[in-house]
């Protein structure tokens, strides 16, 4: 079983020890908290310890502030594995100093920003009037007479000669920009109304000019200034703000690694209880790292201290945590683990099986030695980039398809490439493997694959559960012992007469191998309870139990049936791929050259991102419901560590 051992630790001592108990728990990096009321049967008087987190704050504002000024990547990377010591006095108002400068820095660029966007602003609605030679403020003095500022359109200029001069005075530009002639009309005040009537007839579009002062090329000029001189206070900004972080960034990566500490190891206390002056604290810990453990708690006075092997049947119930720990070769495997689910603590490591079966279902399923190749290269490069554990899982996928593509004598759909391999070197007459030449034979070994399979489930099922002292499952149940003897004794019996013409199947072997193993599947939790020594191994009624486990014995029979048939999808799998690419070659031979070429890329490239994707969520689909499922449950949960930068 690859799951790392670990111990439940409970330590108790006086409240005002706390703090020293969780920081001493938090440096180790080994330490993970658990409900510590869950492991007490009485928990009268017990309080949670609810105190507020004096951290959380003055850190969170350190991170907002060098957010705000676009430097958050400074604590990308910080080594918190060394005891640094506060290169302040007062830590709270050092960060409450930081960000009072950071908001004024702020202030400053918000101040430049919005002066520049009121440049641009009034630039872009003066500009159109360049040419007039007024001022403003003239114009804002009269008192009897009105004045509009806008643009017409090309079609509606020339109507404008149509209407009485003496209504209205207009000046428009002489030539249109982008269809539109810029200018003003103005009008007595008497008149304006009748006026704008007739301009928005026109489609005349205002512009606002309510706030401008001055000649236009003036008040042009000064927006110029004035923008060019934020635009310099702008620069400075960041010049600022590049000078106040060389200037306080060793103090503030200081605090902020502290602060950062002291806020993780108090995050812990939220899982401890208090009772009268005193506190409790469980959690769990690894085998190996106990020694590191006890050496940072035994300086604590009035701390005491327990350690319990998390396989006891007293301390299972509380779910210990689990570590896979497998070895390199299939640890990439555990990464389809954690998508069906963790192992739970006393539960068996199926990372190894996984490893073998999956890598050889989907090298089946996707058997060609150059797009095996591909497969494993994108892994590689999946890996390498991101880091992804998709891509580890790829590269020995990609492998397998490239063994098994030997076999079938295919690259990149070229199903004679190996001839020089078989027939020249080895002397045979023809590839081991032909798909299209032997359909029956790829389905009847997809067939026996799966009765191997299935039968590989039940056992290690078997082998689990007696370890487990589950013996309702390993003996008694559909996947126990009963279940083997009737799987197995119907492939050879039945399986076996049609396949080799084998007569074994008479009474005797009906009844002794086939139906009384279905008897003691059939009343597996009585027998599995009275050998357990569970005190309520006999139902309360006979009748309804029976009716009830004939239903799920049916089932049980279905599950086997449809189990195994199943697996036919894997040598439909291997039809389908040397199908299609029957179907590429087709296309491309109505081309010759370079044409030709073009369709075998493009076709090999469609197959490798769609059956590589097939081949995968099927070769998952088989390992999750036709094998999990007879033994393996996830109902794990992973082991977190206290660790600075990640909350407890």
């Amino acid at each position: 079983m690859a799951v790392e051992k670990v111990e439940a630790l409970s330590v108790s001592g006086r409240i005002d020890e706390l703090d020293s108990v969780t920081e001493a728990l938090g440096k180790t990096n080994y330490f993970a908290p658990d409900n510590a009321l869950s492991f007490y049967s009485d928990t009268t008087g017990f309080t949670p310890v609810n105190a507020p987190d004096p951290y959380a704050k003055p850190l969170s504002s350190l991170a907002d502030s060098l957010k705000q000024i676009g430097l958050e990547e400074k604590l990308n990377g910080l080594d918190y594995s060394t005891d640094t010591s506060l290169p302040v006095k007062d830590w709270e108002k050092y960060s409450s100093d930081f960000s009072t400068v950071v908001q004024g820095i702020l202030k400053k660029e918000q101040q430049c920003e919005e002066e520049i966007r009121r440049c641009d602003e009034e630039i872009s609605r003066v500009q159109h009037f360049s040419w007039l030679k007024i001022n403003l403020d003239d114009l804002n003095g009269c008192q009897f007479v009105k004045t509009r500022f806008g643009s017409l359109p090309a079609e509606s200029y020339a109507e404008m000669s149509q209407y009485k001069k003496d209504t209205f005075l207009a000046l428009f530009s002489k030539e249109a920009e982008n269809s539109l002639y810029w200018g003003m009309y103005c009008a007595p005040i008497n008149q304006i109304e009748e006026t704008d009537h007739i301009f928005s007839h026109l489609g005349f579009e205002a512009v606002s000019l309510k706030g401008c002062s001055g000649t236009i090329p003036s008040i042009l000029e000064r927006d110029a200034s004035s923008k060019q001189k934020a635009s310099e206070e702008l620069d400075g900004v960041s010049s600022e703000i590049k000078a106040f972080w060389d200037r306080e960034c060793g103090n503030f990566l200081g605090v902020y690694t502290w602060l950062s500490k002291k806020h993780t190891y108090y995050g812990i206390r939220r899982y401890a209880f208090q009772y009268g002056n005193s506190f409790i604290l469980v959690g769990w810990i690894p085998v190996k790292r106990m020694q590191e453990v006890q050496g940072a708690l035994k300086p604590l006075s009035t701390v005491i201290y327990t350690m319990e092997d998390a396989s006891k049947p007293d301390i299972l119930p509380h779910s210990p945590p689990t570590t896979l720990k497998n070895r390199k070769l299939w640890r990439p495997f555990e990464y389809l683990i954690s998508i069906y689910g963790l192992p739970s603590y006393d539960e068996f490591d199926p990372t190894a099986i996984v490893a073998f079966t999956y890598v050889l279902l989907f090298g089946l399923m996707f058997a060609d030695f150059g797009q095996g190749l591909v497969i494993a290269l994108a892994g590689w490069l999946l890996w390498k980039k991101k880091r992804s554990g998709l891509g580890c899982v790829m590269i020995p996928c990609g492998i397998s398809s490239s063994v098994i593509g030997v076999l079938f004598g295919s690259c990149f759909g070229f199903e004679n490439s190996f001839d020089w391999l078989y027939k020249g070197i080895l002397k045979l007459p023809d590839k081991p493997i032909s798909v299209m030449e032997q359909t029956n034979s790829v389905i009847l070994f997809a067939v026996g694959l799966g009765i191997l399979m299935v039968i590989l489930a039940i056992i290690t099922n078997i082998i689990v559960s007696l370890r487990r002292k589950h013996y309702t499952e390993g003996l008694f149940g559909p996947n126990g012992v009963a279940g083997l003897i009737f799987y197995t004794s119907v492939i050879v019996g039945f399986g076996g007469q049609l396949a080799f013409g084998w007569n074994i199947v008479n009474s005797a072997y009906i009844f002794g191998l086939i139906v009384l193993p279905l008897i003691v599947i059939l009343f597996r939790e009585v027998l599995g309870g009275f050998m357990e020594g569970k005190p309520d191994w006999k139902p309360e009624h006979w009748g309804g139990t029976i009716m009830q486990n004939l239903f799920e014995v049916f089932e049980f029979i279905l599950s086997y049936l449809t189990n195994t048939i199943s697996f036919i999808r894997v040598g439909a799998f291997v039809l389908v791929h040397a199908g299609m690419m029957s179907v590429v070659f087709t296309l491309a031979e109505m081309f010759s050259g370079v044409g030709f070429a073009i369709v075998v890329f493009i076709g090999n490239a469609f197959i490798i991102a769609l059956e590589g994707l097939l081949s995968g969520v099927q070769s998952l689909r088989l390992e999750f419901y036709e094998m999990f499922s007879r033994f393996y449950n996830g109902s794990g949960h992973p082991f977190i560590p206290v660790t600075v930068g990640r909350k407890a």
